[in-house]
């Protein structure tokens, strides 16, 4: 329990009551004039109950309101469980938006986080370390791309990728300054920044946020004669998800991402390709272009790229592309930090050396076969692709995934009618099996 200086209580009286717990819910504290006090039974059953709804109200009234969470509480996790402050046990079928596909708390990622944590975490890419070179190693073995920029968020990676597509339509493509233009699709999402709402054709993303960043041409989804039809030469790159995870686990048709880097090489324009959910075992595949056979000339990564110890993203790419930047002209302080490098490193170990794309692969095939067998007039599709699945409603989807943390299975909604499905990748069988009882008690109502 860590000691509050008494200057750090501003108010002793309004102060709620903080606890911290044991896995056997057995040891309660509570702070009071900044110093633990052990609390008796009695009080300790009464602030349990009342715990949830007051760290709640705690959120609502000092935290913005630009998330509408389940009001669960959550204070641990392991595997593919996860625990509120309350001691229930629920399944996370999110994984934090695919960020802990190898699990939560893996034991291997953890001991990289402690052992690095103690030597050093951040030295600014003003100095070298020893752990970002290793990172961009294994990755080009990995992948095959040549080099890789590393950040920190999904939406700065997928900043860094604009920014290497326009430099480089000018630079080397040699389109006149000022007139690069990116295609996207409809639907997509990509991050929150200015310059990312603005390729958006959510209306809530963008509403109050402009003026908006120009340079981009929005197209309908999975069409390919719209791409042909709306490149020129003046188009740097094609940004686009292998799947439309946001927008509902959107899958195009077979043979789109073939057709779409055809088009790209023969109009000399960058092909992107946003991974940042779909990537690292998520689909069945290490990355979910592999299912067309087809290699981007820009891959954007992060999330699971460091298990959801640390935020780690990164640009691959190759020398012609990423070899544009010089020193200056982008970068970030924490981006490419030891600490994030060295998370990474073992996350992706994990994920290929626990066989958990393989797991992915076999068992969603599974997970979505006996979602698609259930029979309910509530239920208008289900789709997915590995142990990424949709289930779209013919109503609002909200009240299903409360319904479904009563059973203990945490799901969130997206686009108001689909619930995406999406636990850690090793999940086994026998858990699935156990979801899916559950599962169909909800949507059967």
């Amino acid at each position: 329990m860590p000691h509050f200086p008494r200057h750090f209580v501003r108010n002793h009286d309004s102060l709620p009551a903080f606890f911290i717990s044991s896995p056997d819910r057995s040891i309660l504290f509570g702070v009071i004039m900044g110093r633990p006090r052990r609390k008796s039974i009695m009080t300790q059953q009464i602030e349990v109950a009342s715990c949830t709804q007051e760290l709640v109200d705690l959120e609502n009234e000092f935290g913005a309101h630009n998330y509408h969470p389940l009001d669960v509480v959550l204070e641990r996790a392991e595997g593919i469980w996860v625990y509120d402050v309350e001691g229930r046990r629920y399944m996370d079928c999110l994984a934090a938006y695919s960020a802990v596909n190898q699990g939560h708390c893996h034991p291997k990622i953890l001991k990289t986080l402690c052992e690095q944590a103690s030597k050093i975490t951040l030295s600014s890419r003003a100095f070298r370390n020893d752990q970002l070179p290793l990172l961009c190693k294994e990755l080009h073995e990995l992948t095959g791309f040549e080099m890789v920029l590393p950040m920190n968020s999904g939406a700065e990676a997928v900043e860094t990728a604009l920014k290497a597509a326009r430099k480089w339509g000018y630079k080397v493509k040699g389109i006149p300054e000022g007139k690069a233009e990116i295609i996207v699709c409809a639907g997509n999402f990509h991050g929150r920044t200015v310059t990312v709402v603005s390729l958006s054709s959510n209306e809530q993303y963008r509403d109050g946020f402009g003026p908006f960043t120009p340079g981009f041409k929005i197209i309908p989804y999975g069409d390919i004669e719209a791409l042909r039809k709306a490149m020129t030469p003046n188009t740097c790159a094609f940004l686009v998800e292998p799947i439309q995870g946001e927008a509902g686990i959107v899958i195009p048709p077979a043979g789109y991402l073939h057709e779409a880097a055809e088009i790209c090489r023969e109009q000399n324009a960058l092909l992107m390709l946003d991974e940042i959910q779909s990537g690292l075992g998520r689909t069945g595949k290490l990355f979910a272009y592999m299912h067309e056979d087809i290699t981007p000339d820009v891959l954007i990564i992060g999330k699971a790229l460091a298990g959801g110890f640390y935020p780690v993203s990164a640009v691959l790419a190759s020398k012609e592309i990423l070899g544009v930047f010089r020193p200056g002209d982008h970068g970030s302080t924490f981006g490419g930090s030891p600490l994030g490098c060295a998370v990474a490193r073992t996350a992706l170990r994990v994920l290929i050396d626990e066989k958990m794309v393989e797991r992915s692969a076999e068992l969603g095939a599974y997970f979505l076969s006996q979602l698609q067998a259930i029979r309910s007039t509530a239920i208008k599709e289900v789709r997915g692709k590995g142990m990424w699945i949709g289930i779209e409603l013919n109503s609002l989807a909200r009240p299903y995934c409360e319904a479904l943390k009563e059973e203990g299975i945490l799901c969130k909604e997206t686009h108001d009618r689909v619930i995406r499905i999406a636990p850690p990748l090793i999940i086994t069988r026998e858990e699935i099996d156990w979801a899916m009882v559950r599962l169909a008690k909800v949507l059967a109502k």
